[in-house]
């Protein structure tokens, strides 16, 4: 086996240099090959090859150049592919289903990433190997792994393993997953015959499953029903979100035209010392040596670090349950002191840890005592009021403590965002500690709306909670001279929000003078919540109705977020006319626009009233 080279080899030339007369894998990436434990490809790259495989990597080849797919030649156990760090879809297209003029997995920002583009490479792949086994994964694969809404097509889709050519897919984070499917590909099985590999999903023909059907799998309505039924989807989302527990989670089916989709149990957790073992890895933090470009995304978390993965808020707008679950699973502080030494070694390191977290970072080593044996509650969210979920600080203060004494280290910021509701379930002086040491001028967190009808269905805590956590962070900066500031996250058109909604959230920015740029309006992604009720305007688990903005109510809410920008005055207005709203149009201090004849009349005539 060859040592773990600098980077894993791109060209024949790269190969042959390092000895290799066939490669074991070969990983396809909508991304460019960047070396860096937050680029997925790079990171199943360098676990496979630790385990003994090599591994070659195609980064953004031609939708249909065969020389591009056929670069590295016909790998000997299979091919790995996978859109990207990011859903094509999601990258491609705006929130208003305009197409992105760039990409930041890309060189120079420029797009090459395909639309779909895990179905693209695979049936090119599949063209030009068809007797090789292919793999897919990522958040695109493993976030439409069931039949799923589709925002940009607007109807239903079959599971993507119904529409490429693959033989297995792997959903979550693959680290386990891969390194069984290579192992046992090794020894000679056929891939065909890896039916049993939790975190993984697989097909099975209509007839065999009729007559095999196997026991103890949780048959959720199939695609037939739930594309023409939204009940029927509704029903199927609740079912299969169910089961998406590691420890509890059983197989699930469901039936499509030619087959049936099959998913495993997901992967069970990995212990700190597997996970401490990936991210010591020998990454080199940098793209490719052939880029002539800078790749974006690798400024912004070149020199950050990953503390922990998973998380237990479960907001529904989010996917992460259906991804990397609601276990925490946290690193040892000594590989993330290792890892920050690492990267003061490097000679472009100009002292600055960019963030240290995860998808929350102040949920670094936090834990449940039920997860180990039942895992996380089937029928209620964790919170801090939670008497079982364990919400002190103090590992993750202990641990940014260290990590500022590493000589090389100015600064370690924490950048990835908080919980709010848990930093203040915490009366160690966490958020005193974070703010004097590790906020950069602006502290993120997301209360996403205010309005409670709308922060229940959004899975948020309720905006009582926010108000006592601006107050206490209003308070520690008394007396500073150089102060912080909230950097809230706010969402537009969610399932649940009304335009009256919305004026009370437009009113409670203007009142407490909130910075909002970080706003967001809400993009139906496979496999949420949030998206299921965008669809069905049901409540997944009750089945009750859900309002739904869409069209042109939905371009009005977000425009009820950005009351400042001189763009968004007629849609303002639109808005404050259709909800009665007229007294907030004027020259008041209480009003969010300022008054303009023509407008006034305009709208008035459209909705039968007069401005006063």
């Amino acid at each position: 086996m060859v040592d773990q080279p600098a980077f894993l080899p791109v060209s024949t030339e790269e190969k042959d240099n390092l000895g290799i007369q066939q490669l074991d894998i070969i990983l396809i990436t909508g991304d460019a090959y960047v070396d860096h434990p937050s680029f997925g490809t790079a990171l199943i790259g360098r676990v496979l090859w630790d385990a003994g495989f090599t591994v070659g990597i195609i980064a953004q080849p031609g939708r249909t150049s065969a020389a591009d797919f056929a670069v590295l030649g016909k790998p000997r156990l299979f091919f790995g592919i996978s859109s990207g760090n990011v859903d094509s879809m999601v990258n491609n297209f705006t929130p208003n289903l305009k197409r992105r003029k760039d990409d930041v997995y890309s060189p120079a920002g420029t797009p090459k990433r395909p639309d779909r583009a895990t179905i693209v490479y695979t049936n090119k792949v599949h063209e030009l190997f068809p007797d090789t086994p292919i793999v897919i994964g990522g958040i695109e694969a493993s976030l439409r792994r069931f039949a799923h809404y589709d925002y940009w097509q607007d109807r239903v889709r079959q599971s993507i393993l119904a529409d490429a050519p693959a033989d297995l897919l792997v959903f979550g984070m693959g680290e386990r997953q891969i390194i069984e499917i290579a192992e046992r590909l090794a020894k000679g099985e056929h891939i065909a015959s890896l039916r049993n590999i939790r975190g993984t999903a697989f097909k099975m023909d209509l007839a065999r499953w009729r007559s095999q059907r196997p026991d103890r799998i949780i048959e959720i309505p199939g695609f037939s029903e739930v594309a023409r039924d939204k009940t029927a989807y509704a029903r199927a989302f609740a079912m299969h979100y169910n089961e998406q527990d590691p420890i509890r989670g059983r197989t699930i089916a469901q039936p499509h035209p030619k087959n049936v989709i099959i998913q495993n149990p997901p992967a069970l957790p990995l212990s700190t010392a597997e996970i401490d073992h990936i991210y010591d890895l020998p990454f080199s933090r940098r793209a490719h040596p052939s880029y002539t470009h800078r790749i974006p995304a690798l400024e912004t978390v070149q020199f950050s670090v990953t503390s922990h993965r998973g998380c237990f808020g479960s907001c529904s707008f989010c996917a992460l349950t259906h991804h990397q679950g609601r276990i925490i699973q946290s690193r040892s502080s000594a590989s993330i002191v290792r890892e920050v030494i690492r990267i003061t070694k490097m000679p472009d390191f100009k002292g600055i840890v960019q963030d240290v977290g995860g998808p929350t970072a102040n949920m670094y080593r936090l834990s449940c005592d039920l997860w180990e044996k039942s895992g996380a509650c089937r029928n209620k969210s964790c919170s801090p009021s939670c008497k079982t979920l364990q919400t002190s600080h103090s590992h993750q203060a202990a641990l940014l403590e260290k990590l500022r004494k590493i000589p090389g280290v100015k600064k370690v910021f924490v950048s990835s965002g908080i919980r709010y509701d848990l930093a203040l379930a915490d009366d160690s002086g966490y958020l005193e500690k974070l703010c004097e040491h590790h906020v950069s001028g602006h502290l993120k967190v997301a209360p996403e709306h205010v309005v409670k009808n709308v922060t229940d269905i959004m899975n948020k805590p309720d905006c009582k909670v926010f108000n006592e956590f601006r107050e206490y962070f209003e308070s520690l900066q008394h007396g500073k001279k150089k102060r912080h500031y909230l950097l809230p996250y706010f969402m537009s058109g969610h399932p649940g929000c009304s335009i009256n909604d919305m004026i009370d959230l437009a009113l409670y920015i203007h009142d407490h003078k909130l910075y909002t740029e970080q706003v967001q309006d809400f993009t139906p992604t496979p496999m949420s919540v949030s998206t299921c009720m965008y669809y069905t305007a049901l409540n997944p688990f009750t089945l009750e109705p859900v309002y739904v903005p869409k069209g042109q109510e939905k371009k009005i809410q977000r425009a009820l977020m950005q009351i400042r920008d001189s763009k968004n005055r007629e849609l303002v207005i639109e808005g404050l006319n259709a909800a009665g709203r007229t007294d907030l149009i004027g020259a008041g201090r209480q009003c969010l626009v300022q008054s303009n004849k023509r407008s006034d009349i305009q709208y008035a005539r459209k909705y039968g009233k007069s401005n006063q």
